[in-house]
């Protein structure tokens, strides 16, 4: 995620991320760029599932939408307002969650919970040196 959003200031974010479908879209580009592999039976067919950018296997029927397995699963949060924590957490590793909260108008806690949640997917993955982990760390 980190990566991502490197290059790209908040209006140009805003513009590519304002809403449920771009976001959507975007996931559904990052999650399949290799090809659809069932998580079930390993089939490599699909066709569209029952909800948007969502794949169901044609061998099993196994759907999986394009936030599944993702940290925007299950989220309680409009995505594309999740989008917008993960891009304040990633350029602005001192934010703190009450100047998230003031900036998108989403409770403090609930701020707080998904910045912790995207901090441990950087953690898991390695997107950023050890130092800025450190101070991510540090305003949670």
């Amino acid at each position: 995620m980190k990566k991502l959003f490197e290059h790209i200031d908040i209006k140009e974010f805003e513009n590519l991320f304002s809403n449920e479908e771009q976001c959507l879209k975007f996931l559904d580009g990052e999650k399949w760029k290799d090809g659809f592999v069932c998580r079930k039976c390993g089939h490599t067919n699909y066709c569209e599932g029952q909800t948007p950018y969502s794949r169901r296997c044609t061998k099993c029927k196994h759907q999986e939408s394009a936030t599944a397995h993702t940290i925007f699963h299950r989220c309680k949060i409009p995505i594309h307002e999740a989008f917008k924590i993960g891009y304040l957490v990633c350029t602005l590793p001192d934010i703190s969650t009450y100047e998230i909260s003031r900036r998108i108008d989403i409770r403090q806690m609930t701020c707080w919970n998904f910045k912790k949640k995207i901090t441990e997917c950087i953690d898991e993955r390695g997107d950023i040196s050890f130092i800025q982990k450190e101070e991510i760390k540090k305003k949670i």
